[in-house]
């Protein structure tokens, strides 16, 4: 092969050759410039991988081409690999190696059936799946696992962080026409998904060893608690909203813009009426402390009349009993029994029976007309929480009345039960005020708030 020293103004007097033809450096051992008959042209580098020798066979890793790689960017490039070469790296296997490696993707594909579906509770995986699907594959799914790095990461974060507004298809009936997609929740969860997923690739070897989990010092975004306590009136208010949502019905809001609402019923007329199923699991929610989908899966065989509890074959926490409470009983028995499950759905008592999905349109509604705006269904159970903290009761009783497995859970009502002891102390102050003869010259000490 012949020997140049491969400068801009040689490569271009480079004569033309009926076969393939590689030009090699003159200064450089290994470097050269490889043309074709067709005219192509590429820079190689070649080195032997290992100790080296000619028992080794050669490895050949291409540049680019003249065109777009500089005679001195690529000699540098060359420098560079052949460097790593003495020291006993084989760049061509690397890169072999990685064009043969799994993407994202086809990792998150083998976690999900291979770990997550198999281990995890259904609604977890469902969990999984619509992050991967909606956040993570969509950014990072075309890329090499073994090339993620931790700001592709921390930038996938930064992005899912950012809440965008998404409209609904036009020809949508059921949901919001506008839904917003993100923000620092989703974010972390996707962030928890990413570290979970490469941990596991790692640990089944799918990885080297050697591969850092990208995720691993991603700093999460700060999360604030969303819980949210009824008060008393806003329970009063809570009450007459349902019982007026399956006696008079609730009006319902719609978009006067739309093309088609000038076919709508007069704003009159626009009422509606909701089923005594889905109004009872509401009441059920805030008397029982469950969780949502624990009322609406639960099946009427569940129901322990005799000692008066829910016995859940499952839950988020495992099995576990629900204590009820006579108002609570009192509810389930008046319920007509329309099929398997305790809140009937359209199919309840047919072959395909299926448990409700959701009650948010009733929960919509019911918001609305108690002024209660922000207040999700998921804050009903903190607030059965609240007022057992408030009526004195212990943690240890209330994180077993609501199936908490873990004690740090229950710790955030601890603030809640210091009005009982407040009520106390004034019971045991006013007693020592008039042993003591002080009278009506006690007055209330105003709690000072911190700085």
């Amino acid at each position: 092969m012949p020997t140049v020293r491969l400068t801009r103004k040689t490569i271009a007097t480079l004569p033309a050759s009926e076969r393939r033809v590689v030009f090699y450096d003159e200064t450089l051992k290994g470097f050269g410039l490889a043309v074709r008959p067709t005219g192509a042209r590429k820079w190689i580098v070649e080195y032997r991988p290992g100790s080296g020798g000619r028992g080794v066979a050669k490895r050949r890793i291409t540049l680019g081409d003249p065109e777009t790689l500089t005679p001195e960017a690529a000699r540098a490039m060359a420098k560079e690999i052949l460097a790593k070469a003495r020291l006993g790296q084989d760049v061509a296997a690397e890169r072999s190696s990685e064009r043969l490696a799994e993407t994202v993707a086809e990792i998150a594909e083998r976690w999900m059936a291979n770990h997550v579906e198999p281990k995890r509770k259904p609604s977890t995986a469902a969990l999984y799946r619509g992050v991967l699907d909606c956040h993570i594959l969509p950014a990072l799914g075309s890329r090499k696992a073994v090339s993620l790095t931790r700001q592709d990461v921390s930038k996938m974060h930064q992005k899912v962080a950012a809440k965008v507004i998404v409209k609904a298809e036009p020809r949508a009936r059921r949901g919001a026409r506008v839904k917003s997609r993100g923000g620092p929740y989703i974010a972390n969860r996707c962030l928890a998904v990413v570290k979970a997923m490469f941990s596991w690739a790692l640990d089944m070897g799918l990885l080297p060893e050697s591969s850092p989990n990208p995720a691993a010092r991603v700093e999460a975004f700060r999360e604030k608690g969303r819980e949210r306590f009824l008060t008393e009136a806003e329970m009063g208010r809570l009450g007459v909203a349902l019982s007026k949502a399956e006696t008079e019905g609730l009006p319902w809001q719609v978009d006067e813009t739309m093309p088609n609402a000038k076919h709508l019923p007069k704003t009159k007329n626009r009422v509606t009426c909701f089923d005594a199923h889905s109004v009872a699991a509401v009441r059920l929610l805030l008397l029982t402390g469950a969780r949502v989908s624990e009322i609406l899966n639960l099946e009427w065989k569940n129901v322990d009349w005799e000692r008066g509890l829910l016995r859940l074959p499952d839950s988020k926490t495992g099995a576990k009993p629900i204590f009820l409470s006579s108002a609570a009983l009192a509810i389930l028995d008046e319920l007509p029994k329309l099929g398997r499950y305790v809140i009937a759905s359209t199919s309840a008592g047919t072959s395909k029976e299926k448990p409700r999905a959701d009650i948010n349109r009733l929960w919509r509604a019911v918001r609305t007309e108690a002024g209660l705006e922000g207040v999700r269904l998921h804050d009903l159970r903190h607030s059965a929480a609240a007022v057992g903290a408030g009526a004195g009761l212990s943690l240890h009783q209330i994180g077993g009345l609501l199936g908490h497995s873990q004690p740090s859970t229950t710790r955030r009502y601890a603030h809640l039960a210091d009005d009982p002891m407040r009520r106390a102390a004034d019971v045991i102050g006013s007693e020592v005020a008039s042993a003591l003869g002080l009278g009506t010259n006690v007055v209330p000490l105003v709690r000072a708030s911190r700085t």
